[in-house]
């Protein structure tokens, strides 16, 4: 994964710069995440690392996938990223954009994983306490696993935080088998 990211980064930062000198940060991000989507589709996928393929052909079917989600210079970025056979990093790139464009908002995105639903009140309190800790603005992605029995786990860049109570079972029997 290391060598997709270092040869993905070139082009995610060319993308974001360009997006910020245009004031269009926000429009790139959904190219970029349509175009990932699209480009996970197993016979796309499968598409694009197609040998008896030209690069031509694989950005005319991608351009012809995504034609409405596309601005002409989001095109451009396909025909580019084509003409370098770099189409399949195409996920790779989106993700790197998200990352420096959550960096220059001050913004992170934190995934908890609760046993149950969380209520917006909850949601809005966890934020706040998380935007607090890390100096940063928090987005909440939740999503449900019954099996934590209750509690949350918290998931940011480089942070995880185990709230949830098979956690604790599991410290619990860990320290009682030590």
């Amino acid at each position: 994964m290391a060598d997709m990211n270092t040869l993905a980064r070139p082009y995610a930062k060319a993308a974001f710069e360009f997006a910020l000198q245009q004031d269009k940060l926000v429009d790139w991000s959904q190219m970029l995440a349509t175009l990932a989507q699209v480009t996970r589709v197993d016979t796309v996928e499968k598409l694009l690392h197609n040998p008896a393929m030209t690069t031509d052909q694989k950005a005319a079917v991608l351009l012809e996938l995504c034609q409405e989600q596309l601005t002409e210079d989001g095109q451009n970025f396909i025909k580019a990223l084509s003409d370098n056979r770099r189409l399949p990093l195409l996920p790779v790139i989106a993700e790197l954009y998200e990352a420096l464009k959550a960096e220059r908002e001050k913004t992170v995105v934190a995934r908890v994983t609760s046993a149950y639903e969380l209520s917006s009140e909850q949601q809005k309190t966890l934020a706040d306490a998380l935007s607090k800790r890390l100096d940063l603005e928090v987005v909440i992605e939740t999503e449900i696993d019954e099996s934590l029995i209750g509690g949350v786990i918290i998931r940011t860049d480089d942070i995880v935080i185990d709230g949830s109570v098979r956690g604790k079972l599991a410290k619990l029997a860990e320290a009682l088998n030590s």
